[in-house]
């Protein structure tokens, strides 16, 4: 059958040269590209999900920058906090230095002064001098922003950490489910006065009552006379309060109840008598005070003097509570809860009264403060949410704001800080009080070493991790958009070798195609 006006065969060959052409472009184009979708109709769905990766990708790729820029920032605010760490030891060893006082004259004291009011002002120039682009890090600029604060933690609170969503505040409430106690014991004497024994007493001692009283810090040994009077003991007791850690104060008008100086499970009192005296044993001899309330004893007697040649102790008691509904990791009076959306500590040992009425040895609630904003916020993951930002809380270094530090001075306790040491001040080391000088300095020392410490293991667990996890993350969601995207060259190289013969091939296929309708022109003679 020849026909001339339509050639099928023709139009056959066109149409698969035609396909073979797209076949070879398309090979041609991934190949020259590197990527296997170009466009959306080369893969639809494949393109969706590449494009949703290549997001991810940009988004994981900020994140470690924004680390990376985190971790920067620490860097700068570690170098001021560790000059400020070398210029505290400095003022340690003035105080210590100044404290031989027959070995230097007035001019050497006022020259130490002198060196320790210039390094308060630098301590005050770093905190305002140290940045990051002009952003202060160490002047509280990173301090969280706090209200309704309550009297039982004035002054004695930190934040560490706290996220916060736009526009958001957080109130801090702290419930104290076992209150913290001192170590201590009642010793009764029965009287104002102590009656010992006379010339025919057993053990002897006609004159003499010797006590051993220890505490956290050290042991005194201590002889009293008959007819000592219990006011006399309670100063003697306390006039080495500095190196036993336990003071004395007269119960009533029968004996004299000890007590740690600080809160916790690590503080103690211990008593030793080697002596008795032949003090009248009746009811007399060593109490236990009230679980709860240090103020009452028990009236169960714990040991008679006599049997106290054995000593004995007693260990106080840390507080127990919970932060927000947290149970908090305790010691002593402080109670601290550290999660991902929260990380305060508060102190609940204010205590004007210098005995046993902390606010740690009571039970119940405090509304501790609110906090309304402030901090450092870092986002550290590829999606923006509360989730992934990581924040942080730096405090003000500046001298009068850091070292607080409660002394206790006759009925009252009052709040010294760093700045006290200065020229002027009550702790200044020509003419102020050396002993709580230097701790207030040891507290200060204590508080940018706990920052320092604080800060490094933010870069180390917190930025460090982060920038590890999201590099791998990033690994993998190239990798997986690649697998989408990518061209497979060893694929594409045989498809365009493919596509190069049958084009070839179609091409002198559609020149006979065409060359077969010229047969009916034999057919006309």
């Amino acid at each position: 059958m020849s026909r001339i006006n339509t050639n099928v065969p023709s139009l056959i060959g066109n149409r698969v040269l035609t396909a073979n052409k797209e076949s070879l472009n398309l090979a041609l184009e991934r190949l020259s590209t590197g990527l296997r979708i170009n466009r959306g109709k080369d893969d639809p769905a494949g393109l969706i999900a590449s494009q949703n990766l290549r997001a991810e990708k940009s988004s994981l790729g900020a994140a470690i920058s924004n680390a990376e820029r985190a971790d920067q920032v620490v860097n700068i605010a570690e170098g001021g906090l560790e000059e400020v760490a070398s210029l505290l030891n400095e003022v340690q060893g003035l105080i210590t230095q100044t404290a031989n006082t027959a070995g230097l004259s007035k001019e050497e004291k006022t020259a130490n002064q002198l060196q320790i009011d210039s390094i308060l002002q630098t301590i005050d120039r770093i905190a305002s001098a140290t940045s990051f682009q002009g952003l202060k890090l160490l002047n509280g600029n990173f301090d969280y922003n706090t209200t309704g604060v309550s009297a039982a933690v004035v002054g004695s609170f930190k934040v560490n950490g706290a996220k916060l969503g736009f526009g958001e505040s957080r109130q801090v409430d702290v419930l104290v489910t076992k209150s913290a106690q001192v170590g201590g014991f009642f010793l009764s004497f029965g009287a104002n006065n102590l009656n010992l024994g006379g010339a025919g007493a057993s053990d002897g001692a006609t004159s003499s009552f010797v006590i051993e009283v220890g505490g956290l810090k050290g042991t005194r040994e201590l002889s009293f006379s008959s007819g000592t009077s219990l006011n006399a003991i309670r100063d003697a007791i306390n006039s080495f309060s500095a190196v036993t850690g336990v003071k004395a104060r007269v119960s009533g008008t029968t004996g004299v109840r000890l007590f740690t100086d600080a809160y916790g499970s690590d503080q103690f009192v211990s008593v030793k008598v080697s002596s008795t005296g032949s003090i009248d044993t009746g009811n007399l001899g060593i109490y236990n005070l009230q679980t709860g309330d240090a103020d009452s004893v028990n009236t169960t007697r714990l040991s008679t003097f006599s049997n106290a040649i054995n000593r004995v102790s007693d260990f106080g008691q840390d507080i127990q509570a919970t932060i927000n509904g947290i149970r908090a990791t305790t010691r002593g009076t402080v109670a601290r809860i550290s999660t991902d959306f929260l990380d305060v500590q508060v102190d609940l040992k204010y205590d004007t009264s210098g005995g046993a009425g902390a606010n740690a040895a009571k039970l119940g609630s405090v509304n501790a403060f609110t906090i309304t904003g402030g901090g450092a916020d870092f986002q550290m993951a590829s999606k923006v949410d509360i989730a992934g930002r990581v924040s942080l809380g730096v405090q003000t270094v500046a001298v009068r704001d850091i070292g607080r530090t409660l002394i206790n001075s006759g009925s009252a306790a009052t709040a010294y800080f760093l700045k006290d040491v200065g020229t002027g001040r009550s702790l200044n080391i020509v003419d102020g009080d050396l002993d709580a000088a230097q701790q207030v300095v040891d507290s200060a020392v204590r508080e940018i070493s706990s920052v320092r410490g604080r800060l490094g293991a933010f870069q180390k667990n917190t930025i460090g991790a982060t920038i590890r996890s999201l590099g791998i993350s990033l690994e993998n969601t190239t990798a997986a958009e690649s697998t989408i995207r990518d061209t497979d060259f060893a694929e594409e190289t045989a498809q365009l070798t493919r596509s190069q013969i049958l084009v070839s091939s179609s091409t002198q296929i559609l020149g006979i195609a065409n060359q077969q309708p010229q047969s009916a022109l034999q057919l006309l003679g």
